[in-house]
């Protein structure tokens, strides 16, 4: 009997890729502080949630403090609160949400992953989001995968609030690495969009660096190495 275990790829051209951060960078906002939001609305997170993050909100608002230090108060809160949640709530929320803000995207990132999608690119999404609700506004952008966040859940669907795999979403590089080799992809002539610095480690991989509404660090680096770089305000793009 002949053996039926095949070489996957063996034969098969690769395919260029676009990797793509998601929040900020084709969301106009952050997915998981929509996320967090909903699920306090709907009563899922305690009724205190928003005290917790409100003044690094304020700070960040008032250009007393900075944007990290605000989403990183707000991923302490969903990480402490998840423990306990049905999953089946958090899909429902996560699925509600992505429907809702699906259209919030800068112009010049919807339009360039149009293009690249035209041009038979393999689209992929790295984020420090929850995957449940990547998936959601991904989907219809035309993504080819979604990597993302994934929370586990026990024998009884309810989330314990712990990370699966955290130790490789936390390096958006080894991410890409990964699926280049599963997915037969080749780094040739391939794009990465990315806004703040924890997405070097993509972008120092890819042939056309793109860093979009970068925050300092990134644009430091950016004009060290001569980088691409993009500013989206109002209606107007600018490539400085």
């Amino acid at each position: 009997m002949p053996s039926t275990n095949k070489k996957p790829h063996k034969n098969k051209k690769q395919r260029k890729v676009a990797v793509f951060d998601v929040d900020g960078t084709i969301f106009r906002s952050s997915l998981l502080i929509e996320l967090v939001d909903a699920l306090w609305q709907e009563d899922i997170f305690p009724a205190h949630v928003p005290q917790e993050y409100n003044d690094a909100f304020d700070a960040w608002l008032e250009r007393r403090g900075s944007y990290e230090d605000y989403i990183n108060a707000v991923v302490k809160v969903f990480d402490a609160n998840l423990n306990g949640v049905p999953y089946a709530d958090f899909l429902r929320i996560a699925e509600r949400v992505a429907l809702f803000h699906q259209n919030r995207t800068y112009r010049f990132t919807r339009d360039l992953v149009r293009e690249l999608k035209r041009k038979n690119y393999y689209l992929l999404a790295i984020s420090q989001s929850p995957k449940t609700i990547l998936d959601g506004f991904c989907k219809d952008l035309g993504f080819d995968k979604v990597y993302g966040r994934i929370y586990e859940s026990d024998e009884k669907e309810v989330l314990t609030g712990k990370v699966v795999y955290q130790d490789l979403i936390e390096d958006k590089g080894k991410v890409l690495t990964r699926a280049i080799q599963k997915e037969n992809l080749t780094l040739s002539g391939s794009v990465g969009v990315g806004d703040t610095d924890g997405d070097i480690s993509f972008l120092a991989m890819v042939s056309r660096p793109v860093c979009f509404n970068p925050n300092k660090k990134l644009y430091q680096y950016a004009k060290r190495r001569g980088w691409e770089i993009v500013v989206e305000r109002k209606d107007v793009v600018y490539k400085l």
